[in-house]
């Protein structure tokens, strides 16, 4: 509590998640964070990289840089996030449909891959931004084919990078990860601290009451 006479405590900055992802929304209120969500609406299917981990930070910046511009965004911290799954350099986004994610399954079985997933922070009140790209080697397991089917029919593959995650049905058929959990659901929260800190924002400013 401030001393009689000291001024009023900063207030806490707005921070905006550029995103309609459930997972990366928990993740930050999992965290003691409060975001809003405007979603960028940004054309995935129409921007392109060399690499998969540059294609995700492409769409990360992307992402944030649309939300950052809008009126309703002003004086905000906005985070944008994209990932993919890299399998032997090729990036894999969601699925178009069942046959594609059937498909995937039975290339990706038995397999390491490695998701990445770009990360970007916009301080709309000074212009400086900061990005990168977080990546984790992720081992699959050996799902049988009526276990594909059976997954595939559940519609969750359709809805996520790489057509797994790591918090639905597809969790008993991935044998382990080596890197940031977070960042395989979609945000990673130790990279967002460290992109805070470069805009010199500490993480725990933003905590909420």
């Amino acid at each position: 509590m401030p001393t009689l006479g000291s001024p009023p405590p900063a207030p806490r900055r707005r921070l905006v998640l550029a995103s309609q992802s459930p997972a990366r929304l928990g993740l930050l209120r999992q965290a003691g964070l409060d975001p809003e969500v405007i979603v960028s609406g940004v054309d995935e299917e129409a921007i392109s990289a060399p690499t998969p981990g540059e294609l995700a930070l492409v769409l990360a910046e992307a992402k944030a840089a649309v939300v950052a511009a809008r009126e309703d965004a002003k004086g905000a911290l906005v985070v944008g996030c994209d990932s993919v799954l890299d399998l032997d350099g090729v990036a894999y986004g969601k699925p178009a449909d069942a046959e594609e994610a059937a498909a995937r399954w039975k290339a990706m079985r038995g397999r390491t891959g490695v998701l990445r997933t770009g990360h970007c922070v916009i301080d709309t009140g000074s212009g400086a931004r900061a990005s990168v790209t977080a990546s984790t080697a992720v081992r699959f397991g050996t799902p049988d084919d009526a276990e594909i089917a059976a997954y595939v029919a559940s519609g969750e593959p359709l809805y996520v990078a790489g057509a797994f995650t790591l918090d639905g049905r597809s969790a008993p058929f991935v044998d382990g990860i080596e890197g940031d959990h977070g960042n395989v659901l979609g945000l990673s929260l130790p990279t967002l601290r460290t992109l805070l800190r470069e805009l010199g924002v500490g993480i725990t400013e933003l905590w909420k009451d």
